[in-house]
């Protein structure tokens, strides 16, 4: 309360009920939280697609091709079967590119191995002459550095056959996916034949929209019903 307000209740001026009801007017403005649009705009996104307070009685939506289950494991099966022969091209390529690089660096092994025995009898015949020593040296280093290049192809070799190995799983995951689908297909014809019956649907007679005894209104139409039967028949 203002020193205006205060001075004029103390003077009489103001009706202490008045005073009490624009107070609180105010004070429920104050407590009203201010949603801003952002907010708004994010809580909306936070919806899943297509949901409105129309459909949330029977959410969730009717089977689409996004959202049937054997329809996105069959995807998932042939996607991944798809991606791992990718996988599988582009391994076995690098292994023959492996095979190929450590079949030269045997080469090179051989070609300095010679140098180094021409060197070493060189160097015996005429010590006085220095290069023939270094010669025989960095033929010797290299000699090393070329047998540690072919070790680590090996290595990598035997790493490229491990994941190799380790990518089998992925075609028994793959079998293991086919025959949930498998089972589910089976109980969904099981589940057909057990709804079948021996009268056509068209030809019954049509369902009482309400029965003595019903607590409310909310039945289905027939467009609801038909909608349902069309789905059941899928």
């Amino acid at each position: 309360m203002t020193q205006e307000e205060l001075d004029a209740l103390m003077g009489g001026d103001v009706d202490l009920d008045e005073l009490e009801d624009v107070s609180d007017e105010e004070t429920e403005e104050e407590s009203v939280p201010e949603v801003s649009q952002e907010e708004s705009v994010s809580k909306k996104d936070e919806e899943p697609a297509g949901y409105s307070d129309d459909t949330a009685h029977r959410w969730p939506l009717p089977a689409t091709d996004e959202n049937k289950m054997v329809h996105q494991l069959d995807d998932v099966t042939k996607e991944s079967e798809e991606k791992a022969g990718e996988i599988f091209d582009i391994i076995e390529n690098i292994s023959n590119e492996l095979m190929e690089k450590e079949e030269e660096a045997n080469k090179t092994i051989d070609t300095l191995t010679h140098n180094i025995e021409l060197f070493k009898t060189l160097k015996t015949k005429f010590p006085d002459v220095a290069v023939f020593s270094t010669s025989l040296t960095e033929n010797e280093e290299a000699l090393v550095a070329a047998q540690t290049i072919i070790q680590t192809m090996q290595n990598s070799g035997d790493e490229i056959m491990n994941v190799m190995d380790i990518m089998q799983y992925q075609d028994i995951h793959r079998q293991k996916i086919e025959r949930v689908i498998n089972v589910m297909r089976a109980l969904a014809g099981y589940m057909n034949t057990l709804f079948e019956g021996k009268i056509d649907d068209s030809k019954r007679v049509s369902s009482a929209q309400h029965i003595v005894g019903d607590t409310h209104n909310d039945t289905a139409s027939a467009e609801d019903i038909e909608a349902l039967l069309a789905q059941f028949g899928k």
